[in-house]
């Protein structure tokens, strides 16, 4: 213990003292948190051996042990994992330590080349680095078959990189091999939808995509999906060069060396995915939340409507029928009073069903529809007695804005049908000078929404205009009359938009295109004539195009029939954004097979986006995390 004979001496050091635990005390909060152990490791883990062999020949074990330089585990082994001749016992892998053991339940064929791909599914166990494309390899033969085939799967209808769908070989050429028999080797895309088939013995093949429902390697259910390459291939190689630098230090170049190094091919095979145009058809449910409608919903489309014999009630001219565009959402609104104000209408129902064979055969089923009260429904308020009911008029939307497009049509959607109407109580305007002179249109229901009425004119740019409708010109089905409508409105100049032609070789005579936004959505959709997709009155921004070969002309894209053999409709993408200006024409050349179609479709417009991607991004995040604690 000290002892202080001096009390200012004292003082002097315990003032010392205590500055200089605060010092520290502050140097101490300045380094609060965990150490960041140096840089973020990066690096992934390195294979050092395995029990057999990599490459082994003749081999009959179906354990095999593989060995890493560190502590590793095994991502989503059974989405990215695959064993190739197929298993159909899923094979068992698990790790242990700096261990991979893979064990094949199946019985190992003669003379084959087994390969088992890995993928990306090995990382290092703390920073989670991929081993990218690892292959481990034997043969059950005398010879390890070295031959691989490439390429994309992308969705037909929209060329989205197809994920995690197997793809495979057949020698046997016949169609029925792909329904009937397993693949012989297999492999499964990647995040980008590109596949590689390994260790394939030479041969001509046909080749497949197919999402296999129920694992057993072959196309046996409608509802998978499958890909149809339409050319026999033959595996093959060629030699080639490519030159790697050796560098002094990070400036000086050493030795620029040849090397040699074999490419497999073919490695540009492109499948097209696609569902084929088959779903159960049965009755999904009816319901009726007013008492003046009800509703059928059906699974899949229908080629015509079912039909309805009234068991309490005539059902001869006794509905509005509202439906779908595929008729698979069927709206009936009861004209008669005396049929919607009963509590049940009773009916039965006659419609094409799917049986158990997967044919469509008729089908009666008997429903009764009781007026049903939606979900979150609220009873309207009831007025005072001594108020008087406000009057009810038929609900109705206007399209009509203050703004108005040169190329629209002034809509009218009304919530229930109309009886009739009078056209002479509908009234357009356009201001010339300081007076409101009429102008012709046309008035029309829009067949395929009857509830929408569609108002058509000559609209001049930069022209005032006035669109009326006089109270009661409009008459619904329940006794409903409209309410005076009132709009005015201004055409926009043509100084404020863009327009964009596209010259298109390559395509359908009966190809349409299709006017795309940053969503994929497509925005206008016009006919390709004589090699022209002409699109005017655009707003300023950013657009990208799409073309369908509508090969059977009918306005969409249609799927394939393997059975028939008719490929999906063809779908290409204009591999670039086309950013257009007010008062800007643009012309742009486009032949749509001049580029691959796996580098067609732009990133941004990608649903699928590639796993690198996240983990760069996932990375990125992790070095600034270790920045932010050392900082503290």
């Amino acid at each position: 213990m000290i002892n202080f004979k001096n009390h200012r001496v004292k003082h002097a050091f315990l003032s010392a003292f205590g500055a200089g635990v605060l010092t520290l005390a502050m140097y101490s909060c300045a380094n609060i948190g965990n150490p960041t152990g140096g840089p973020i490791d990066e690096t992934p883990p390195k294979f050092v051996g395995s029990t057999p062999a990599i490459g082994a020949l003749n081999n009959n074990k179906t354990k095999l042990v593989l060995e890493f330089d560190e502590f590793i585990k095994i991502e989503n082994a059974s989405e990215k994992v695959i064993v190739s001749p197929p298993q159909v016992m899923a094979p068992e892998i698990k790790q242990s330590g700096k261990k991979v053991v893979v064990s094949l339940l199946d019985s190992l064929k003669a003379n084959k080349t087994y390969t088992v791909d890995f993928s990306d599914a090995i990382v290092d166990n703390n920073e989670g680095n991929p081993l990218g494309n690892f292959t481990y390899t034997f043969s059950t033969g005398t010879a390890i078959d070295t031959m691989e085939v490439s390429g994309y799967v992308l969705d037909a209808s929209n060329l989205e990189p197809v994920k995690g769908i197997l793809v495979g070989l057949h020698s046997n050429l016949a169609d029925s091999a792909f329904t009937k028999l397993p693949f012989e080797r297999v492999s499964r895309t990647d995040s980008r939808g590109r596949f590689v088939i390994k260790g394939i013995a030479p041969g001509t093949y046909r080749i497949f995509g197919l999402q296999d429902a129920n694992q057993n390697f072959a196309f046996d259910q409608k509802s998978e999906a499958i890909a149809v390459y339409p050319s026999k291939v033959t595996p093959h190689f060629e030699t080639r060069s490519r030159q790697d630098t050796v560098w002094q230090d990070t400036i000086t170049i050493d030795t620029i060396l040849t090397k040699q190094y074999t490419h497999y091919l073919p490695d540009d095979i492109i499948l097209r995915s696609f569902k084929e145009d088959f779903k159960t058809q049965y009755l999904i449910k009816s319901e009726r939340l007013t008492p003046h409608k009800f509703t059928l919903y059906f699974a899949t489309a229908a080629s015509s409507l079912p039909v309805i014999k009234g068991l309490n009630f005539n059902e001869k001219d006794a509905f509005f029928i509202q439906k779908s565009l595929k008729n698979d959402t069927i709206n009936y609104w009861i004209k008669d009073s005396l049929n919607y104000k009963k509590d049940t209408l009773s009916m039965s129902l006659n419609y094409l069903y799917t049986d158990s064979l997967g044919k469509l055969v008729p089908r009666t089923d008997t429903l009764n529809l009781a007026v049903k009260k939606a979900k979150g429904s609220v009873e309207p308020k009831k007025s005072k007695k001594d108020e008087p009911e406000p009057t009810k008029f038929l609900q109705v939307k206007n399209s009509a804005s203050s703004s108005f497009d040169v190329y629209n049509n002034i809509r009218l959607e009304f919530e229930e049908p109309i009886a009739r109407y009078d056209s002479t109580a509908i009234h357009l305007k356009q201001k010339v000078d300081s007076l409101w002179t009429d102008v012709p249109f046309v008035f029309r229901q829009d067949t395929l929404h009857p509830l929408t009425y569609e108002l058509m004119a000559d609209w001049k740019p930069e022209k005032e205009y006035e669109f009326k409708v006089d109270s009661t010109a409009f008459h619904g089905i329940y006794g409903l009359f409209s309410n005076k409508i009132e709009s005015t409105f201004k055409v926009r100049s043509l100084d404020e938009y863009a327009s964009l032609y596209m010259n298109v070789t390559g395509a359908d005579s009966t190809a349409y295109a299709e006017l795309l936004d940053g969503q994929d959505k497509a925005i206008r959709k016009i006919k390709v004539v004589n090699g022209r997709a002409d699109f005017y009155y655009l707003n300023p921004g950013k657009y990208y195009v799409r073309l369908v070969n509508d090969t059977n002309g009918n306005g969409v894209w249609d799927t394939g029939n393997y059975e028939k053999g008719i490929p999906p409709e063809e779908v290409f993408y204009y591999n670039q954004e086309l950013e257009l200006k007010a008062l800007w024409e643009v012309e742009q050349e486009w032949n749509v097979r001049g580029v691959s179609l796996d580098k067609q479709k732009l990133d941004v417009l990608k649903k699928q986006k590639p796993d690198e991607n996240k983990k760069k991004k996932k990375s990125q995040n992790s070095k600034t995390n270790s920045s932010r604690r050392s900082t503290y």
